[in-house]
């Protein structure tokens, strides 16, 4: 990757087809390690088949989305939703960043600072007085990334895959 420019967009429609194969890559290259082989596929396929749970966001009003793009193709995404972590008391209208993904060659290029800036402002700008999130307990990065966004842990959930039952963390940032 030696040009690192890039641009984010909200995407049509028409992306979505170019999104789900990238969105599948990053999670896959990101987890499907940790995982049975079998169950990881049956799980990529509900969520980023054409009519899986991912489409399914990509034509809900409530879902706001934004794609970093280089050289016409999509690198980089992060999904703002409704709340739908199992937070403790969050404050009215809060808001959840569900999805924040960049492909690995774009790690440290500025893609995932642009997406987190888009979130927070959408957020804001929705009227949301908290940004919640959940992460992997073990996904130290990606840990590192939200602390340096002023996110702080306020809880925990279970992810579960196939058999394997893991334990991610709720983090939430304040913006009021």
């Amino acid at each position: 990757m030696a040009d690192t420019s890039f641009s984010l967009a909200s995407p049509a429609l028409s992306v979505l087809n170019t999104l789900l194969p990238v969105a599948r890559r990053i999670f896959t290259e990101a987890f499907s390690h940790l995982y049975e082989r079998e169950a990881f596929a049956a799980f990529c396929q509900q969520v980023y088949a054409c009519d899986g749970a991912m489409s399914r966001d990509f034509s809900n009003p409530e879902v706001d989305w934004k794609v970093a793009i280089a050289n016409g193709e999509v690198v980089g995404y992060a999904k703002l939703t409704p709340l739908r972590a199992p937070a403790v008391r969050p404050a009215p209208d809060s808001l959840e960043l569900q999805q924040i993904y960049v492909l690995a060659d774009w790690h440290g290029s500025g893609v995932a600072q642009a997406l987190m800036e888009w979130a927070i402002t959408t957020a804001r700008d929705r009227g949301a007085e908290e940004l919640y999130l959940t992460v992997f307990d073990h996904n130290q990065r990606a840990k590192r990334f939200y602390t340096r966004h002023g996110f702080e842990e306020v809880g925990h959930c279970t992810f579960v895959l196939g058999e394997r039952v893991d334990d991610d963390r709720i983090w939430r940032k304040r913006l009021a």
